[in-house]
């Protein structure tokens, strides 16, 4: 009987662990298609986001452009040397030089009623535009006939493909010439190869002009109509063009590539952007069944700890007794920072002063600018205060520092910055003394240092603040730097009484200050900032006043 029993009972733990491994199994069938789906909609929508923005970015070079020969059209030394004004062309050729070097356009040049070129911004390359006749070419009889024209095409003697953007000058009627701007793409192009899978951009015949890949440029896709052999010929180099088709994506995938298209206006164009789900796929199904997995061992080790808890009860007791004791001890640990990160914070209020003075002068003066109806420059009021409640925000964060390190790296910095920075805070008061304040000279302000930007005007604000009060009104106050290999050092000596030799020795510990209304933590925050950038902060003896020096690591 009892060993029927025991049969009976492993019949139905066996009866038990087929079910567990059949749900597990149908649970993992599932999972992979609930990951399956979702990693193919996060690959879609990255797709249609980066699409949007490449387009935004194609549109914006092109309406830029767009607006040059727009202007050049109607522009009087243009008028003149249609008009035939002698020496006229070589005032514009150069012009038109500076105008292609500034918007970055492959060449500008201006043709007469006859498609001849009178100027233009290569003039004085071999492949020069002047003398070449362009009436052949569509742009030019387009913008004749309708005021502005477009084409994609080859150059003729580059043989560089770009867009001509032409505009006419003069009335219908009368037209005078044409100017002409051609623009290249290779940088886009070359952007564009690190964007998913591929980019490429159609014409409204569904020729491929741009792409990523310049094996696919010139290729006519699905979509293309009819097309000119000869036409064909001039502005793509081939009578017949290859058709496109669309990389299949990894090979053996059965996922097929994912193509999102976006207009452009207002040419007319799209832009296709490819992107082959299958690693974020791969990665997905991958993670989905680790974690399917993970979740199997967990209800398994579950299983298993509720039958060992039943055995070893006495066990787990000593267990949580442990565990319990380690929270206690990090308790522990916690509240001792916390007291540590109190006394350093017993100083927020005298570092963030000055920068909550500034912001309530800013915002009175942005008040007053509001009620003048000067609302631009009251906008640029509150964008200082939200600058200065930044600041005030980073130099808190610095003091929570003070007692636990920051891991950020510092970068380099130009003194000059720092500088400005620091005397923006402080303007008021060193004018209200009437102070006179030298600044060292501009090649050495333009030093570059290792550092943090916030902590050293931080450092620099409290030794400028101390100097200002030190100085009688009408005293001096001197910003000297000097370098070497390695360190860069940035001094601020004033005209005061100096320090007192009562304090002298301890004036960089906490609470020790010679001030009746300091707290003694300015010096001593400022040192420990130095020396956690790897510099530090020391007083040098002075024959009028006090110099404290800034050493700061040399980038």
């Amino acid at each position: 009987m009892a060993r029927q029993v025991t049969l009976g009972r492993r019949y139905l733990v066996a009866i038990g662990l087929v079910a567990l491994a059949l749900l597990a199994a149908l649970a993992m069938l599932v999972l992979d298609r609930a990951v399956r789906v979702n990693a193919l909609a996060e690959t879609r929508a990255a797709a249609t986001s980066q699409a949007a923005i490449l387009a935004a970015g194609l549109e914006s070079e092109l309406n830029k452009f767009s607006l040059v020969p727009r202007v050049l059209a109607v522009d009087p030394e243009v008028a003149a040397l249609l008009g035939g004004e002698p020496g006229g062309s070589a005032v514009l050729n150069r012009r038109l030089a500076a105008l292609a070097g500034q918007t970055n356009a492959a060449a500008i040049y201006l043709m007469d009623a006859r498609g001849m070129t009178l100027a233009a911004s290569n003039w004085d390359r071999p492949d020069s535009f002047v003398g070449s006749n362009y009436r052949f070419r569509g742009y030019f009889s387009g913008a004749l006939k309708d005021g502005t024209a477009s084409e994609f095409a080859l150059g003729t003697v580059s043989r560089r493909p770009g867009l001509y953007l032409a505009e006419r000058v003069g009335p219908a009627s009368a037209p005078r010439g044409v100017v002409a701007v051609k623009v290249e793409f290779d940088s886009l192009e070359t952007k564009w190869r690190d964007a998913e899978d591929g980019v490429f951009v159609t014409d409204s015949d569904g020729i491929v002009l741009l792409a990523s890949d310049p094996a696919w440029r010139f290729r006519a896709t699905e979509d293309a109509g009819t097309r000119n052999p000869a036409r064909n010929a001039m502005r793509f180099g081939a009578a017949e063009l290859k058709p496109f088709a669309l990389p299949g994506g990894d090979a053996g995938s059965p996922v097929r590539m994912i193509e999102k298209i976006q207009p452009i206006a207002p040419t007319g164009w799209e832009l296709h952007l490819l992107a082959d789900p299958a690693p974020r796929l791969s990665v997905a199904l991958a993670n989905g069944r680790l974690a399917g997995v993970i979740v199997l061992a967990l209800l398994g080790l579950a299983g298993a700890g509720g039958y060992v808890w039943r055995r070893q009860r006495q066990a787990r007791a000593a267990a949580e007794i442990a565990a319990q004791t380690a929270t206690l001890r990090e308790q522990l640990q916690q509240a001792n920072r916390l007291a540590t990160l109190g006394q350093v914070t017993a100083g927020l209020g005298h570092e963030i002063r000055q920068p909550l003075a500034a912001m309530r002068v800013y915002a009175e003066n942005g008040e007053r600018l509001l009620a003048a109806d000067r609302q631009a420059e009251a906008a640029e009021n509150f964008g200082k205060i939200a600058q200065l409640a930044g600041r005030i925000g980073e130099i808190t964060a610095e003091q929570l520092n003070f007692s636990r390190r920051s891991a950020e790296e510092p970068r380099d910095i130009r003194l000059a910055d720092v500088i400005d920075g620091s005397l923006l805070l402080l303007r008021d008061q060193i004018r209200h003394k009437e102070l006179t304040l030298e600044r060292p000279a501009a090649d050495l302000a333009a030093t570059t240092v290792r550092a943090r930007h916030v902590q050293l005007e931080q450092v620099l604000v409290n030794l400028l603040q101390n100097a200002v009060h030190a100085c009688a009104p009408g005293g001096r106050i001197v910003l000297a730097i000097t370098t070497s290999a390695q360190t860069v050092s940035l001094s601020v000596t004033d005209d005061g009484p100096g320090v007192s030799p009562e304090v002298r020795d301890t004036l960089f510990q906490p609470f020790v200050t010679a001030r009746s209304d300091g707290i003694g933590l300015g010096l001593a925050i400022a040192r420990d900032i130095m020396r956690q950038l790897g510099g530090d902060l020391i007083h040098a003896p002075s024959a009028t006043g006090a110099c404290f020096i800034m050493e700061i690591p040399a980038a």
